[in-house]
């Protein structure tokens, strides 16, 4: 076998291998951005934790999922095992809310007054959440209960096609995702050796935490991952093909 041949021989496996990694790195982008986008899309509450028996500042975090039709409307029932006496919303630009209330069936002492009700759904209408796009609805919550770990929350997006989605369906530990899960605030423990002023703000009924709409849960910090991970598996995808169509148009001219 002459050098020539030998030459176009190496050149050949080389853009074989080439072509191969391409079509690897392509299917693992794909895969990624596949498993990136429906973990974004959920409704979810954040930050996704708070301390039990305090105040704390939330975000419905509410992202639209369609391209051809824009969120219209976003509405927010309450745990009822749980009732909450105290939940004020953060006005939006654009969004009207609404606030709605229940009788409680044993009253609450609250800041020396007797309360006979709460707050059991929270509705905002009026806006637009565009393709493509999120919005955030802050509200002031409080005070949370000592005798639960979590709080249940049930939303519906309506959007501009009158389609509803209805985030309702309930997470199992260990078990699989649902297709639409309920939005969870997890409750936890205050420290053991807490902040007096902290202590203070909770004791006066003021918020113990910074506002939702300045921070992300970790579900944020996973999207961003697998954005990331999604552009770097495309990047190597059109580099490996860039390179096996080079390695092909050497080999051809060979």
């Amino acid at each position: 076998m002459n050098t020539k041949t030998t030459m176009t021989a190496a050149r050949t496996r080389v853009g074989t291998r080439l072509t191969r990694l391409a079509a690897v790195g392509t299917a693992a982008a794909a895969g990624v951005l596949l498993l990136a986008g429906p973990a974004s899309a959920h409704v979810s509450v954040q930050p996704g934790t708070a301390e039990k028996g305090g105040y704390s500042t939330i975000a419905i975090k509410v992202p639209n999922e369609k391209d051809n039709a824009s969120t219209v409307k976003v509405e927010l029932a309450l745990d009822p095992k749980h009732p909450l006496v105290s939940v004020m919303p953060q006005a939006v630009p654009g969004w009207d809310v609404k606030v709605e209330k229940t009788k409680l069936d044993k009253p609450v002492q609250m800041h020396g007054k007797s309360i006979d009700e709460a707050v059991s759904k929270v509705v905002w209408t009026g806006g637009k959440i565009e393709p493509g796009n999120f919005q955030q609805f802050p509200l002031s919550v409080g005070k949370l209960p000592t005798d639960a770990d979590e709080l249940v929350f049930k939303a519906l997006q309506t959007y501009s096609d009158d389609d509803v989605v209805r985030w309702i369906d309930p997470s199992k530990p260990g078990g699989e995702e649902p297709e639409h899960p309920a939005p969870v605030l997890k409750l936890v423990a205050k420290p053991a050796a807490g902040n007096p002023g902290q202590a203070a703000d909770d004791k006066n009924g003021k918020d113990a935490t910074a506002p939702a709409a300045a921070s992300d849960d970790d579900g944020g910090s996973t999207d961003t991952t697998a954005r990331v991970l999604g552009v770097v598996g495309i990047v190597v995808g059109v580099a490996g093909a860039a390179f096996g169509v080079f390695a092909g148009r050497r080999r051809t001219a060979a």
